[in-house]
């Protein structure tokens, strides 16, 4: 990694963080293998003890999985990358590895629906106190600081509503209490945005979303510090084994490939598609950080570099108006995947949010008549055409 230190961040997607092995392929490796030989016991030993750095077991070691954490450590800045089976588990795995029962965490309530289940569920279940805050409202954050709280947890922009959280602001509060900074980056990927840059400790993706880019495969990853995420989280990983495949990592490591050309396409389709539904007289209100009109839109001008591939939308009326627009679509796949080529439409209250509790959904904004769309790369003529049909008719 360190001979490409100097390169654009364009040229560290195709080519960072892996190592040709004496076949001389020029297009990346799999190692489809679960364990690795050693030439000795003594050197099986060094291995399995840390003494010798190598292979050990492919639940936690696995050169495909390391290239893929080493080309996404070099583009998010991180001296650290740990591969995970899901967005979800990179999400587990760090909260697991960095808290213990009696610490407190700090989440937006703008989150995504299952990361809200994971939290107000699962992690107080074991101990963990988990208090929801604006997202925007600064003062909230302020005020939600306990003696015991370990770590605040945001995405932004976030899910489905593109709310904006200032990363800088919140970083320093963060400090100033000795907590740590979780943001989930999934939505602009380090194309758009280097939360470490801002502040953060820890950085979080959903590899399925927009690092993938064509649906094919469902992996997350953790990156931070070598002491944090290289030991802490790599350690959790490495005991309870929510690991990647080989395989899966492979995928992601092609994805990141074209990663900058496909973000570049993402937010010139959805800045088109966000200004022209806000002149549709069926739609109540358009939720896109690139969009003048967005409340946070200064903010989201100094960090990040575009607008990202999602657009929300309200349409006049509720549930029945919302499911007249989806229902109709032809092209559109309805399925609440994010950051695919093909262009995807869903009903967040009945789908991403429907296991929230309906108060905490009203709280969160996530309301009947609101539609999530993941801009892809068809003809944005064949996208507005297809959103028409359903729109015209409410």
């Amino acid at each position: 990694m360190d001979a490409f230190d100097d390169f654009d961040i364009q040229t560290l997607a195709i080519r960072a963080g892996y190592d040709q092995t004496p076949e001389q392929e020029n297009s990346e490796a799999i190692f489809p293998t679960s364990s690795f030989r050693y030439e000795s016991a003594a050197q099986a030993a060094a291995r399995f003890s840390g003494a010798e750095k190598g292979n050990v077991y492919s639940r936690f070691t696995n050169p495909t999985v390391r290239a893929f954490e080493n080309r996404l450590a070099a583009l998010e800045g991180a001296e650290a990358c740990v591969a995970t089976a899901s967005g979800m588990s990179a999400i587990l795995s760090t909260f697991m590895a960095l808290c213990q029962a009696g610490d407190h965490v700090i989440s937006s309530q703008s989150i995504f629906g299952t990361t809200k289940v994971l939290f107000s569920k699962y992690l107080a279940k074991f101990g963990v106190e988990i208090s929801f805050v604006s997202q925007t409202d600064f003062s909230e954050w302020q005020a939600a600081i306990r003696p015991n709280t370990r770590a605040l947890f945001l995405e932004t922009p976030s899910n489905p509503l593109t709310e904006v959280a200032d990363l800088q602001a919140i970083s320093a509060l963060a400090k100033d209490n000795d907590c740590l900074l979780v943001v989930d980056n999934c939505f602009c990927t380090p194309m758009l945005q280097r939360p470490l840059e801002q502040g953060a400790d820890i950085v979080i993706h959903s590899a399925t979303k927009f690092l993938d880019g064509q649906g094919r495969a469902v992996g997350g990853a953790v990156l931070g510090s070598s002491e944090l995420v290289g030991e802490e989280v790599r350690g959790f990983l490495r005991t309870c084994g929510p690991s990647m495949s080989p395989f899966n990592a492979w995928i992601f490591l092609k994805g990141l490939e074209t990663l900058p050309i496909r973000m570049k396409a993402h937010c010139e389709n959805a800045i088109e598609l966000a200004r022209w539904l806000s002149k549709h007289p069926n739609v109540e209100q358009v939720f896109y950080p690139g969009l003048e009109s967005h409340p946070q839109y200064d903010l989201a001008q100094k960090q990040q570099s575009a607008g990202g591939g999602l657009v929300s939308f309200k349409v006049k009326g509720g549930k029945e108006q919302a499911w007249t627009v989806i229902d109709h679509t032809r092209m559109m796949s309805i399925t609440a995947n994010l950051g695919d080529v093909k262009t995807l439409i869903t009903h967040p209250a009945t789908t991403t949010h429907s296991r929230v509790e309906p108060e905490q959904r009203l709280k969160a904004g996530i309301t009947d008549n609101l539609i999530r769309i993941s801009v892809g790369l068809e003809s944005i003529d064949d996208i507005k055409n297809d959103l028409m049909i359903g729109l015209d008719k409410l």
